[in-house]
């Protein structure tokens, strides 16, 4: 509750002065908004955990201190992107020294579980693998920061699963961040639900996908691996399916166009922002629900076969809509 109200007491102040920090969004060829927008929300809920999280919860911050020295780089790259673009390349050497940092704290990727009857250790392989999951999942995180209220209700559902697991297993971290955040993105959520009078910018979203990815890591001691790629499918699938699309049509995997799910289903739904976030949102919900049905026990070759499937289908239907609403991809 302390975070919840010291984050929309945060936000309201950060959306009042964005003008004058210079923290707004100008629409662009590929915005969804059309009119000048205070952003750099995510200043203002992350600020809330950063400020309270200390007081609550000294013994997880004194366990992980080394991973929140990471969100705290990430957050901070992210503020300077939200007031003057970074890089990519920027971003991606971020948030790969802030993985060395996880991996400090024990937080790394060593094994990707039992394929077929053989496991897979990665060995060596462990902390560059866990850098490339890691930047992976943070940059798809962000491309689902596209419409009003969307990357908050999708990321408060990821988060949702994380909590319940740490739940059931009695792991303190993964309860205690994903209630932390659940209760931040809640407050944030009442200055982004359409129509938004602040964007959560990249000190949000960035920060918000490296830790679902911190949390994804830690929750593999319980889950198999592949039931991640569920409890988190709606980014990760998005941004397969747009790859997949842009290499087809010759052009490159990270080009930035209208077509992410989003726009597609914006656009399917005659530019219904309430509705289209509302469809998302569920079907994020069934997804995670599915993960959370996995077992650790079982082979995952069938799950990860299971989720290829997922991905081809996904591509397949928005391929579909696509050519129905006759855009240009």
């Amino acid at each position: 509750m302390s975070i919840f109200l010291l984050s929309a007491v945060l936000v309201w102040i950060v959306r009042h002065y964005a003008p004058v920090l210079g923290l707004v969004d100008v629409p662009n060829a590929r915005s969804t908004h059309n009119v000048v927008t205070p952003r750099g929300g995510g200043i203002g809920f992350l600020l809330s955990l950063f400020l309270l999280f200390p007081f609550f919860h000294p013994d997880l911050l004194l366990q992980y201190k080394w991973t929140f020295v990471a969100i705290l780089m990430v957050f901070l790259t992210g503020i300077l992107d939200d007031h003057h673009d970074t890089s990519p390349k920027t971003k991606f050497i971020v948030i790969f020294i802030a993985t060395v940092f996880l991996d400090l704290d024990g937080i790394v990727i060593n094994e990707l579980g039992s394929f077929f009857g053989k496991n897979l250790t990665l060995g060596w392989l462990a902390l560059p693998f866990t850098m490339f999951a890691v930047s992976g999942f943070t940059n798809a995180s962000n491309l689902i920061d596209g419409l009003d209220g969307l990357s908050s209700s999708v990321s408060i559902i990821i988060f949702g699963a994380f909590m319940l697991i740490g739940y059931q297993h009695h792991d303190p971290f993964l309860f205690t961040l994903s209630g932390c955040f659940i209760a931040a993105l809640l407050a944030f959520l009442l200055f982004n639900w359409y129509p938004a009078s602040i964007f959560m910018g990249d000190s949000g979203s960035l920060t918000v996908g490296f830790v679902i990815s911190v949390l994804a890591i830690k929750a593999l001691a319980y889950i198999p691996t592949v039931s991640v790629l569920f409890i988190a499918a709606v980014p990760i699938l998005d941004t397969l399916a747009a790859m997949i699309r842009r290499k087809l049509s010759g052009r490159s995997a990270f080009s930035a166009d209208r077509c992410h799910v989003h726009h597609i289903f914006k656009h399917f739904f005659s530019e219904n922002t309430r509705k289209t976030v509302f469809v998302l949102g569920l079907i994020q919900l069934v997804y995670s629900l599915a993960g959370l049905q996995m077992n650790k026990n079982t082979d995952e070759g069938f799950l990860l076969v299971l989720f290829l499937l997922n991905v081809v289908l996904f591509y397949l239907f928005l391929a579909a809509m696509i050519k129905r609403q006759k855009q240009e991809c």
